[in-house]
Formats: C-alpha cells, sequence, structure tokens
C-alpha cells in the first residue's frame, strides 16, 4: 500500500476524531461528577494522535521538498506552504485539548 495514502487517511481520522472526542469528554464531564479523568484522556489522545500525525506528514513532506528544491531552487516557496499544513495538523490536536481542558 502506497505511504501517501496511510498517512492521508490517518491525518483525515484524527482530524475527524478530534471534534467527537470532545463532544464525548463534554457530554461526560457534565453528566459525571468523578469524570474529569476522561477529559485529561481526550486531551492527551487529542494531542498525541495529532503530533504523530503531523510528525508523519513533515517526514514525508519535508523529504519531498528537499528533492523539489534541490532540483528546481525557484520551488521553495510552495514546499514552505506545504510543510506549514503539515504542521497545522499538530496546532488543530492542540486546539482542540485546550478546548476539551477547558471544559473540565
Amino acid at each position: 500500500m502506497n505511504v501517501r495514502k496511510v498517512v492521508s487517511s490517518l491525518t483525515a481520522g484524527i482530524l475527524m476524531l478530534l471534534p467527537s472526542m470532545a463532544l464525548a469528554v463534554e457530554n461526560a464531564a457534565a453528566s459525571e461528577p468523578g469524570s474529569a479523568k476522561w477529559g485529561f484522556i481526550g486531551a492527551a489522545l487529542a494531542v498525541g494522535g495529532s503530533t504523530i500525525g503531523a510528525g508523519i506528514a513533515v517526514g514525508l513532506v519535508g523529504a519531498a521538498a528537499m528533492g523539489a528544491i534541490s532540483e528546481r531552487p525557484e520551488v521553495a516557496g510552495r514546499a514552505l506552504i506545504f510543510l506549514g499544513l503539515a504542521e497545522g495538523i499538530a496546532i488543530y490536536g492542540l486546539i482542540i485539548a485546550i478546548m476539551i481542558l477547558g471544559k473540565i
């Protein structure tokens, strides 16, 4: 199986799961007083999963960007944009974790 397809599907899955985790933690915190532990677990999973996905994406995009820049230096700006998009995945997870921790 192609590595890029796996990484893109994992990244999409993580991004789709983050809001549902936030809602599940919010509902659990509203119904049970001792459920703060699930909020911490949800926040840790949000940050951990998005960071792993971002690391994989940056590794693949960075390697491809270095190869493209070595062949055509004028594509350096585009390569940096793609690296920034890959880094954004980790920021999304951090934002979701902050939202989860704000509900506890």
